[in-house]
């Protein structure tokens, strides 16, 4: 079930990226610091919570 979690931490945080991506692209420089805030945040409880679980 760890895995799991861990595996899904990770896609959510590429989706962020992604979102990022478009964001930076659009000009919506706000939503690309969210997003990109997001996903920094969701890979640090992903390595130091679910990787461990």
């Amino acid at each position: 079930m760890a895995r799991l979690l861990a595996t899904g931490a990770a896609a959510v945080a590429a989706l962020l990226m992604g979102v990022g991506l478009i964001g930076m692209t659009a000009g919506d420089f706000r939503l690309a610091g969210f997003s990109f805030l997001s996903a920094s945040l969701v890979i640090y409880i992903r390595e130091t919570r679910l990787i461990d679980a």
